[in-house]
């Protein structure tokens, strides 16, 4: 068990590499393996409310520090409260780093020692973001969870360049570590109990990732996390990269694979010793109309759902299911653009993805996760109905 004045992290089972675990919080506790919900902007993509999120047993809300700084301001957010307070969600947040942006907002950026200069994608405004700036905009948000500022490189690029991306966020790791300390013991402190997670990168280079996981392991931080996959290598690669890396992160710290993935992608990565996970792709996935269930995924917009009475899962329990909305009114709404169907369908994709997250905590406490893990994925690659 890892446990400090901030929050505790308890192994309770094993199966193989596979984790099942409890984080205990300033803002309450988590189960592992964990699906955390994105809600980019402080909201999820689709209209779903803090209380929606509860009936759909959400545990944590992922938000993100780029958004939320270029609008409406972690300065303002800070003034109202913070994060918790602004969006009336008590349970666990984690904020990102705006690392991420440093990626995919490559064409306008330019990045150097201090940190990254880029263009607002808003209103084109000039922003600098390094280590520091990061760690002040998240503290000033009050978050749980505060991902340390790091370059993601693409997954394909040179060994030379990212030889030297990893170095310059092995550097940027330490300067995050001391500002957070620092920002934590001011006294108008959003949340002093803030925790900070690194960020193991080293694009498909396994000897680079497992360089890198030894250095950050060092530094003794809250939480880590596996950044840099899912950005155009295979899906044999990235868990190819997850087998070489995460032995070489403390096994009684949590371990998070950013910005994966898919139900499939889900389960591979807990076989391989992670538990935390986040992805929009339930909720963008929903907005288009295509629903995850337990017998592969209902496209909603077809025309053979048109006279379905059925609800989309009639084995599932979220409030959409439950309380029989047909498939024929749902495919009704999107064709007709009304915003409740984008809220029936989010809905529905994060509850499937948080119940998964439930059966695989079943199956890691009962000793079946292999078996569990083999079942689902024969069950979700099964035509639909």
């Amino acid at each position: 068990m890892t446990k400090t004045n901030d929050y505790t992290y308890e192994l309770l089972a094993q199966e193989g590499n596979a984790k099942r675990a409890r984080m205990t919080t300033v803002h309450g506790t988590i189960e592992t393996p964990v699906f955390m919900n994105v809600a980019t902007a402080g909201a999820i993509k689709g209209g779903l409310s803090a209380t929606d999120l509860e009936s759909i047993d959400t545990q944590v809300m992922l938000c993100n520090t780029y958004h939320m700084h270029v609008r409406t301001g972690d300065a303002i957010v800070k003034e109202l409260g913070g994060l918790h307070r602004f969006t009336t969600w008590s349970h666990p947040i984690l904020t990102d780093s705006g690392g991420f942006q440093v990626f995919s907002l490559a064409d306008l950026r330019k990045i150097k020692e201090e940190g990254v200069t880029f263009h607002s994608h808003v209103d084109g405004a000039i922003i600098f973001m390094g280590p520091e700036e990061s760690m002040r905009i998240q503290a000033n948000l009050g978050s749980t969870i505060a991902m340390a500022f790091d370059e993601c490189p693409p997954a394909l690029a040179e060994r030379e360049y990212v030889e030297r991306s990893v170095q310059r966020t092995t550097r940027w790791l330490e300067r995050c570590r001391r500002k957070m300390e620092e920002l934590k013991n001011e006294e108008d402190a959003v949340n002093p109990h803030q925790l900070l997670f690194g960020i193991n990168q080293g694009a498909i280079f396994p000897d680079i990732r497992k360089d890198h996981a030894k250095a950050i392991a060092e530094m003794d931080l809250d939480g880590y996390a596996v950044g840099g996959l899912a950005v155009g290598e295979t899906h044999e690669q990235m868990y190819h990269i997850l087998e070489e890396t995460v032995p070489y992160l403390p096994k009684e710290k949590p371990t998070y694979l950013m910005g994966v993935g898919t139900p499939q992608n889900i389960l591979e990565g807990v076989e391989r010793g992670i538990d935390f996970f986040d992805c929009v792709y339930p909720s963008r996935n929903g907005r288009h109309g295509n629903l995850y269930t337990n017998h592969g995924t209902v496209r909603i917009r077809n025309e053979k759902y048109k006279k379905d009475m059925r609800p989309i899962d009639e084995s599932c329990g979220c409030p959409v299911c439950r309380h029989g909305y047909s498939r024929a009114y749902i495919r009704h709404l999107l064709k007709s653009d009304e915003a409740l169907g984008l809220r029936f369908c989010v809905m529905h994709n994060l509850y499937f993805y948080n119940h998964l997250m439930q059966e695989i905590r079943d199956a890691l406490d009962a000793g079946r996760f292999a078996a569990y893990k083999k079942t689902k994925l024969e069950e979700m690659s099964e035509q639909t109905p």
